[in-house]
């Protein structure tokens, strides 16, 4: 793959490790704050709640509910083995999550990967997050290339929704 492409992008959770953060409880936590906020989002999704937040002026609150589960989760996360290849690579490497950023460092950190990192993008690093194109966009401008030769490699359906936006080819781990 380095041969082909100029970069390469990695989304972070389930691709190079794996966040020990129980996402129900997450999602508890954050129906909590709507709660607190007098808002019912009973039946509601994790990112849907988080994608609404702002309408209803909870979006901090509701940042900090899941950021906390993620910064713990990325300390006791678990190194993937696809981490290994990306130490090995010559060409600029990055990470897009829909992680915060905070939590992408922590775990870059907690498996020796950062010092191979050159762009990190978390969803809290830009004003959209994944499936919208600008994390990624942002993460290929940040190692100098072009969305064109850059390649994104990553673990779910959004993460080629983002990629087919951005214009940046796509590999499914």
């Amino acid at each position: 793959m380095d041969t082909d492409y100029e970069a390469v992008v990695y989304d972070l959770d389930g691709t190079l490790v794996h966040l020990a953060v129980d996402w129900a409880v997450v999602a508890t936590d954050v129906i909590e704050v709507y709660d607190e906020a007098g808002v019912d989002a009973r039946g509601a999704d994790l990112w849907g709640l988080m994608e609404r937040a702002d309408d209803h002026g909870i979006a901090s609150e509701v940042e900090a509910a899941i950021s906390e589960h993620e910064h713990a989760g990325a300390h006791d996360s678990r190194r993937l083995p696809l981490a290994d290849e990306l130490l090995d690579r010559s060409v600029p490497v990055g990470v897009c999550s829909l992680n915060c950023e905070r939590a992408c460092r922590i775990a870059l950190d907690s498996h020796d990967l950062a010092a191979a990192i050159e762009a990190v993008v978390g969803r809290d690093s830009v004003d959209t997050h994944k499936p919208d194109p600008e994390p990624l966009l942002a993460t290929v401008s940040q190692l100098g290339v072009e969305p064109s030769e850059a390649v994104f490699v990553g673990d779910s359906p959004r993460d080629g929704t983002t990629a087919e936006r951005a214009g940046v080819d796509f590999r499914r781990v």
